[in-house]
């Protein structure tokens, strides 16, 4: 089976055309942030100290802003500025990451249509998350071929119902606000035709700076004009969910500063506010822990795969439920924070779509 990888690449250009790459570098800088020495941070990627300094050197020469301080006490830190290219990064990728991974699902399997002794892929279309993403990763180990788009849960079963994938992943929370949630769907999703099948149990809520220095204590805050907030897209279920949240504690949408705007998974909006540019999101926690934020739950949500009741028995599904139900990866599931890999694989009742 081949596999395509893409990654995103930037880079610094000066009016003189003089161009600087930035991966070797932002790799230096984030092994100085965690290590406090040149020395150590250019061992950990491998390259000679010699070589380290003259990166440095060359990008202060360049742009005549140093990228490394020497603080008593404290070693080696980066400046302001250093911070900053590495945030960047770090909200770069964010965003980008699903799209790139759906990318190159497709060219793979364009690939693979003309190239001999490749298998059938299975064809799944989801809402982006933590638990979809190690899926693919435990499919592809067991040599099993993903064709994965990444799309909001609206389009995920949309595209089920015109018959563009075998699995289409969206999620619903506990409790009352599930039938109202479960409603967006019903135009794509039928009982009758389709079966569903539970991936994981999670949880949602706000992430807030380490050390919650905006003292933000719960959805209703969101409305305090000061406040900056990050959203997911139009039509992602957390998008939905948080609507549904905000009205039952009486907050206008257009009091929230920041409603309106869109980024396209839980690691984007948790990567706004670490780097400080925005105070508070709204989605789940394992977004929240990679990026060392504070969490405060709102709610538990489950998530579910939706299939046609007669894809059950195929080989690409059959094999995917048996991945899905397999120890490793419940216990993959289980390490996630917030998540809960109980019942993993296996149907799923959902009340709302009786």
């Amino acid at each position: 089976m081949i596999k395509v990888e893409i990654s995103a690449d930037w880079l610094l250009r000066q009016a003189d055309g003089a161009v600087t790459s930035l991966p070797r570098l932002l790799a230096l800088l984030q092994s100085v942030r965690q290590l406090g020495s040149i020395i150590k941070a250019a061992e950990a990627c491998g390259m000679s100290y010699r070589h380290a300094w003259g990166m440095l050197n060359e990008f202060d020469t360049r742009f005549g802003a140093r990228l490394l301080d020497k603080v008593r006490g404290q070693g080696t830190v980066l400046t302001p500025l250093a911070e900053k290219l590495i945030w960047a990064d770090l909200r770069i990728k964010a965003r980008l990451a699903p799209m790139l991974e759906s990318l190159a699902s497709e060219l793979q399997q364009d690939l693979a249509s003309v190239m001999p002794g490749q298998g059938q892929a299975l064809r799944l279309t989801a809402s982006h998350g933590f638990a979809v993403a190690a899926l693919v990763k435990h499919l592809e180990a067991q040599q099993l071929a993903v064709d994965l788009q990444y799309r909001s849960s609206t389009e995920a079963v949309a595209a089920l119902a015109r018959g563009e994938c075998d699995l289409a992943g969206f999620h619903l929370p506990m409790g009352a606000f599930e039938a109202v949630a479960a409603s967006r769907y019903l135009p794509w999703l039928d009982p009758r035709r389709h079966a569903f099948i539970h991936l994981a149990r999670r949880t949602q809520g706000l992430f807030v700076a380490k050390g919650n220095p905006k003292r933000i204590a719960g959805l209703a805050d969101l409305a305090r004009p000061e406040l900056r907030f990050v959203n997911r897209q139009q039509g992602s279920g957390t998008r939905l969910l948080l609507e549904l949240l905000l009205a039952e504690q009486g907050v206008a949408l257009d009091t929230v500063n920041g409603y309106d705007s869109a980024e396209f998974t839980h690691a984007a909006v948790a990567a706004y506010v670490a780097s400080g540019m925005a105070d508070a999101a709204f989605g789940v926690e394992t977004a929240a822990r990679n990026f060392d934020l504070d969490f405060i739950p709102v709610v538990r949500e489950r998530y579910f795969f939706a299939c046609e009741r007669r894809a059950l028995e195929s080989p690409v599904v059959a094999g995917a439920l048996a991945v899905m139900a397999g120890a490793g990866f419940r216990a993959a599931l289980d390490a996630l924070p917030g998540y809960d890999g109980e019942a993993c694989g296996g149907p799923a009742e959902i009340a709302s779509f009786a």
